[in-house]
């Protein structure tokens, strides 16, 4: 173990150059169960672009101002949307698409990109297409496919578009089973079946097409809502103290990722690891187009190891705000 110690940090060429970008307009919250994790991202990259010297202004995102979203941004007038919306409409590429009927350039990956990558059953297809190893699965729609599941329990059940965490449930053994129906029955959201995957939990942070490195996640249970946003929820080993070949497996397999979804800015892919199976027990989970931003979220944490603050980051994502992705 621990063969990456000696690696060369994956530096970035960051240049303080903004071409015609003074007024940046960040928009968070939104109507989504990922509401308060954009939040907490809005206000750690607001700060980091104001130190930018850039005239940052925010609008939150609510179920009364949604359907008058495209006249509060145009009476903004900004030069850039800074997209700090995690979840729903905000990632799916609805919110993507306003921006481009705008015709205001903004951070993050483009409709198509947003949209593929957030029905994970479809990212799926293309990732194993891309020739990246995925964990066999189930897409639940009407509950006769309890009889055809095509393989044995422990499951995991997932929203096939959700994040951070929420809606996952385990199911461990035959006797479960049948709480799988109400998932399966459910009118208003699809839900994906994995086959449960012992091991370690590893992820990848993508900026620009460039990989930052890898981190291992440590928690007591698994990497729920909590570990992941509550202080001291997860240990984050950064570099993951892995062998050379998973860590490289691990970077290869996050820039394919990202760009065989065609995303831009920054993406984190995550991976499971069953470190029994060697290179055979890793599989890439899902990829993030919009990864959290906050104080302990995992991206600035991978960035500020290869020497890049927050205020690089954004400014990173800044400089390659855009249309027409």
């Amino acid at each position: 173990m621990g063969g990456n110690k000696g690696r060369e940090k994956i530096r970035l060429n960051i240049t303080s150059n903004l071409k015609n970008v003074s007024r940046v307009l960040v928009l968070q919250g939104g109507i989504s169960e990922e509401k308060e994790v954009s939040d907490a991202t809005a206000d750690s990259c607001k700060e980091a672009l104001k130190r930018i010297k850039l005239d940052v202004e925010a609008v939150s995102v609510n179920s009364t101002n949604i359907y008058k979203l495209a006249e509060v941004i145009k009476n903004k007038d900004p030069d850039v949307i800074f997209n700090a919306l995690h979840g729903g409409v905000g990632e799916d590429g609805t919110i993507q698409g306003l921006f481009e009927t705008l015709r205001i350039p903004y951070t993050h990956s483009g409709v198509l990109s947003s949209a593929m990558a957030m029905d994970k059953f479809i990212s799926k297809k293309i990732f194993k297409q891309s020739g990246l190893p995925v964990i066999e699965d189930v897409l639940l729609i009407g509950g006769r496919q309890l009889n055809r599941i095509p393989f044995a329990p422990p499951f995991v059940i997932k929203p096939n578009n959700g994040g951070s965490s929420v809606g996952i449930h385990f199911i461990k053994c035959e006797e479960q089973i049948e709480e799988v129906r109400r998932f399966a029955s459910d009118q208003d959201r699809k839900y994906l079946l994995e086959k449960y995957i012992p091991g370690r939990e590893l992820t990848v942070a993508v900026l620009n097409g460039r990989p930052l490195t890898v981190t291992d996640i440590v928690t007591d249970d698994w990497y729920n809502y909590d570990a992941k946003y509550k202080s001291g929820g997860s240990q984050h080993i950064v570099p993951a103290d892995i062998p050379q070949e998973i860590f490289d497996l691990c970077i290869n397999y996050a820039v394919k990722a990202h760009h065989s979804l065609g995303c831009r800015g920054v993406t984190r892919s995550d991976f499971r690891w069953n470190a029994k199976n060697g290179k055979k027990g890793l599989y890439i989970l899902e990829l993030n187009t919009q990864p959290g931003m906050t104080k302990t979220s995992l991206v600035p944490e991978q960035a500020k190891y290869v020497d890049l603050d927050l205020q690089d980051l954004c400014l990173e994502l800044i400089k390659d705000a855009s249309i027409n992705k």
